[in-house]
């Protein structure tokens, strides 16, 4: 919930400084209707960017994977002790 109040509230302090820079014609006209292009091109920037920082730190967990594969050992000697063919391994 307080996440979405974050949202909201940035919302509508963006909106509020688009309306005062139309209203109070400080930037040309022109420019201020692109406004919320830049901004949403720039949100998408932004989502690409925490995005590929996010995969380059990604940890790598070889214990994990090892608990992993064991999980996968165990599950297909489960499925084929019931008759179900898991593939050639």
């Amino acid at each position: 919930m307080k996440h979405i109040v974050k949202i909201l509230s940035m919302v509508v302090g963006i909106s509020t400084f688009w309306i005062g820079l139309l209203q109070a014609a400080i930037v040309p006209r022109s420019h201020t209707w692109l406004l919320p292009i830049y901004f949403v091109v720039s949100l998408g920037c932004y989502g690409l960017l925490m995005v590929g920082t996010g995969l380059m730190q990604f940890p790598t967990c070889p214990q994990e994977a090892v608990l992993l594969q064991q999980d996968i050992a165990e599950a297909k000697d489960f499925f084929k002790h019931k008759g179900v063919d898991v593939g050639s391994d």
